[in-house]
């Protein structure tokens, strides 16, 4: 199961870090985000199999692409933020930390634009 897998990594990866904290503590957050890459890298690979469901997905279900392709990109945007979030916290940089995250929201709230206005239309079609 990847999952335990991935699991132990993280904790053998804290664990080192903890380690080396003690006589290196510039090392141990070089370790901690070197574990936390890994882990988003191998995430990206699986990926690919969501991917592929979306195909399927877009085949059956009689929707607009456009629809599909937004939220998958609110939902990289979330990914990736909550990591470079989390790597900054740990290194002790909560105040870029808070930047990511509220560049983050305004970037989604920009997406969600055309939906919303789809939405919208719809709604006005129908009254």
């Amino acid at each position: 199961m990847d999952v335990f897998k991935v699991a132990a990594f993280a904790v053998s990866g804290v664990l080192l870090a903890l380690l080396l904290r003690q006589t290196k503590p510039e090392y141990s957050v070089f370790i901690s985000m070197a574990v936390c890459i890994c882990i988003f890298l191998y995430l990206l690979n699986r990926m690919q199999a969501v991917f592929g469901y979306l195909d399927q997905l877009r085949a059956q279900v009689p929707v607009d692409g456009i629809y599909l392709d937004t939220i998958l990109k609110m939902l990289g945007i979330t990914y990736i933020t909550q990591f470079a979030s989390d790597l900054c916290k740990d290194a002790g940089y909560s105040a870029i930390s808070s930047q990511i995250e509220l560049f983050a929201r305004v970037s989604i709230l920009f997406l969600s634009f055309p939906v919303l206005l789809a939405l919208v239309e719809t709604i006005g079609e129908v009254l």
